[in-house]
């Protein structure tokens, strides 16, 4: 009984479920969306642009009934003649295409949160399972969409029944107009349409795009196996980056612990700070932090220190300063370039001795 109710999808999907689920496009999404904003960008740049593009046509129109009788069709005419056509169609159509592709690209932002989904690009062979295919045919899922699309042809047939019965009591049916009329007439009914099928789609929309919430949530819930199995993977994946960094650590200690015995002063707190400075003039422009500790590891810097004769100056503001804003392998912040430089010409006089070895040691080092 355990095992079964292991196998049921209970639990919420997790954070990383639900980023891997994006990457392979499984969002919620519904194509009646897409359609509504379409609409909605028809929709309005006709109300922007349909006098001026009325205009337009009309004189278009009739600058070619003015010029019927003499228009004659030769080889040398015809691209003249139609580049005119495509300018004038361009004009009129351009607007609403480029409105249609850029409703399309935010359709898809708006389901897909603006993310890429690049798995859905790749080749998968189980798109080409029969078995598969046929199970989404006969599925619960195709039986909604059915009903959806059901319900879209009688908005869309009830839009043009409605739209058809109030147009056909426009004058323009019943008495003589003016030839402007006809773009006006045209203008309106295209408005009046498109409002309606955004009306009664909009509603469609609303419930296709509900369901597939639901649905590609239902299919995204996990079992308990699965959220066991992603957390012990986080775990580990977190252990190994601890054992990483905990190694990383190791290593620039042992180096700092190296460099101790080739520094020209190590400043301390003198029991919470340690810190390892060198100059070597000619070769630095200014002291450069050689190690640092606080705590066990600055006892085991001034350990070193004593024992390799490394001269040890206390000077509790300063090594705080340079623990907290030096940088191992950098020189020192400007801003105490005065305070060190004091405690250099110090050591310097008194220890001497120190520093002819010194420099014998760092050849060896170097060595």
């Amino acid at each position: 009984m355990a095992e079964h109710d292991s196998d049921q999808k209970t639990e919420q999907p997790t954070e990383k479920h639900l980023s891997e689920a994006l990457e392979r496009g499984q969002f919620a999404k519904t194509p009646e969306i897409s359609v509504i904003l379409m609409l909605g960008a028809v929709l309005g740049v006709l109300a922007f642009t349909s006098r001026t593009t009325a205009e337009s046509v009309m004189e278009y129109a009739a600058t070619m009934f003015v010029r019927y009788p003499t228009i004659q069709l030769a080889p040398d005419t015809v691209g003249t003649q139609l580049g005119e056509w495509m300018i004038a169609t361009s004009a009129a159509v351009g607007p609403i295409l480029a409105a249609c592709v850029v409703a399309a690209l935010i359709s898809s932002g708006l389901q897909s949160g603006f993310n890429l989904t690049p798995k859905v690009l790749t080749f998968n062979l189980d798109r080409l399972d029969p078995s598969a295919g046929f199970a989404r045919v006969f599925s619960k899922g195709a039986l909604v969409h059915s009903g959806l699309d059901l319900l879209k042809l009688l908005a869309i047939g009830t839009a043009l029944y409605a739209g058809a019965r109030t147009l056909l009591e426009d004058p323009l049916f019943s008495a003589p107009v003016e030839a402007g009329y006809l773009g006006r007439f045209l203008n309106s009914a295209t408005i009046a349409f498109v409002s309606r099928l955004l009306l009664s789609l909009g509603v469609i929309a609303a419930l296709g795009y509900a369901w597939e919430k639901f649905k590609t949530h239902r299919d995204l819930m996990m079992t308990r196996e699965e959220v066991k199995d992603e957390r012990r993977q986080s775990e580990g994946d977190a252990l190994v980056k601890g054992a990483m960094r905990r190694m990383a650590r190791r290593l620039m200690q042992r180096q700092m612990l190296a460099a101790v015995a080739t520094a020209d002063v190590v400043v301390t707190n003198p029991t919470h700070f340690a810190v390892a400075l060198k100059y070597e003039r000619g070769k630095d422009k200014a002291p450069v932090v050689l190690a640092k500790g606080e705590n066990r590891f600055a006892r085991r810097i001034k350990t070193l220190a004593a024992e390799h004769g490394v001269p040890m100056v206390e000077n509790k503001p300063v090594a705080r300063l340079l623990y907290s804003v030096g940088k191992v392998g950098d020189t020192i912040p400007s801003e105490l370039y005065q305070a060190v430089a004091e405690i250099l010409a110090v050591v310097y006089r008194t220890h001497r001795y120190y520093f002819h070895e010194l420099k014998t040691r760092r050849l060896g080092g170097a060595a």
